[in-house]
């Protein structure tokens, strides 16, 4: 499997999430994708969030790194510019449309608990840092 990166947006206490709809699943992951050769984790989490969401992100910091389906790394990040849900990623496009549903949104915090988050890992860890 390939590494990925992933950014963990938070504003007005949402999260920012896609939710997915995949061979009769629903879930939801954090925004994000696979690294590129010579490409940094964090380097590959701001492009694919853009990608994927339509958003300049500039990372605050480091949430961890996790084995799910390879080595997974998630940053804080904090949205600097763009436009939420306009990303045109190649998720978006018609050739890679056999891979379910992207919808991006915002999840109230208090919810995240709640639903199927992939991994559960990084979900679990953001709920307990941003409890009021």
């Amino acid at each position: 499997m390939r590494n990925r990166a992933s950014s963990v947006i938070i504003e007005n206490n949402k999260v920012a999430l896609i939710k997915r709809v995949r061979a009769g699943q629903e879930y939801y992951v954090f925004p994000g994708g696979g690294i590129e050769q010579d490409e940094s984790p964090e380097q590959a989490a701001i492009r694919e969030t853009f990608e994927e969401l339509g958003v300049h992100v500039a990372i605050k910091g480091s949430l961890g790194i996790v084995n799910y389906n390879g080595l997974q790394s998630f940053f804080i990040a904090e949205v600097v510019g763009g436009v939420f849900g306009t990303g045109e990623g190649e998720e978006f496009k018609g050739e890679c449309k056999n891979r379910g549903t992207y919808e991006p949104m915002w999840v109230e915090l208090e919810q995240l608990s709640s639903l199927d988050v992939h991994p559960i890992e990084i979900a679990e860890k953001v709920s307990s840092l941003y409890r009021d």
